[in-house]
């Protein structure tokens, strides 16, 4: 198997740069008439599955999402994160863990161990014990050619206190980045809201340099970025931008999911 970055790569040429999340929140599978449980949850997932196979190459469930229903919900996403690898698609899990030493590597092993009912191709990780603190993480997730992304600028409001501090005169995003630019050698990617001015956030380098690593923009549709800006939100980084939309295609019910993700398409 190619390592991750390549089979990301080719992913995004192949099909596109949208990533699907599978976010079975109350509202949603309210919307689509499916019961707020883990059975609700999980039909709401494979059909997601069903509608975006040949059509994009990447799926992002979010965890939080599944953990709610508790044993349940874990069976069912790994039943949603399975289905998906077997048909196809890169599974990005949305799970933003971060820790230290033997707890980290606990997490590591549930989301690449190689019989883990959890494998995913990449996982989340927030930073904020010290980026060298995933350096294991990102060592287990690469023995399988997996990848990680790291919170940088991320896209919710309450972000920017934390995120646009300074450390020797650069903010926290840029930090982060740099990390990530270091540690992980094209493996960890960052995660940078597409909603955010990056020059803001002290990371307006990347619109006019290639920075060189996987970006995971959410903010896409329902929070207000749009396709048609992707280019010139990220500017020269733009190639590496995995633009994550959930409810914007999955919002009109599970018939028009389809439909939305070629509406979608047409836009970049």
């Amino acid at each position: 198997m190619a390592k991750f970055s390549v089979r990301l790569s080719e992913a995004m040429a192949k099909f596109s740069p949208i990533c699907i999340g599978i976010d079975p929140s109350e509202s949603e599978l309210d919307n689509w008439d499916l019961p707020d449980t883990a059975a609700g949850a999980r039909e709401f997932g494979l059909r997601i599955i069903d509608s975006a196979q040949g059509k994009l190459g990447i799926i992002k469930p979010q965890v939080g999402f599944f953990e709610r229903y508790g044993s349940l919900g874990y069976q069912t996403l790994e039943e949603i994160i399975r289905e998906a690898r077997d048909a196809g698609f890169i599974v990005i899990a949305d799970a933003k863990r971060g820790d230290i030493g033997s707890t980290m590597l606990g997490y590591a092993s549930a989301w690449f161990g190689d019989d883990s009912p959890l494998r995913s191709d990449a996982l989340t990780v927030s930073g904020y014990l010290g980026p060298e603190s995933l350096r294991e993480t990102l060592n287990y997730a690469q023995d399988v050619e997996g990848g990680l992304f790291i919170l940088a600028a991320t896209s919710n409001p309450e972000a920017a206190q934390l995120q646009k501090a300074l450390i020797g005169g650069r903010t926290v995003a840029r930090t982060v980045i740099d990390a990530a630019q270091e540690i992980g050698k094209g493996e960890m990617g960052v995660v940078i809201g597409a909603t955010q001015n990056l020059t803001d956030f002290g990371i307006g380098n990347i619109l006019d340099t290639d920075v060189g690593i996987p970006i995971l923009a959410p903010g896409f549709g329902a929070q207000g970025a749009r396709l048609e800006d992707l280019s010139t939100t990220f500017g020269a980084s733009s190639h590496r931008v995995i633009a994550s939309m959930s409810r914007e295609l999955t919002k009109s019910g599970p018939e028009q999911v389809s439909n939305l993700i070629e509406k979608a398409k047409a836009k970049l």
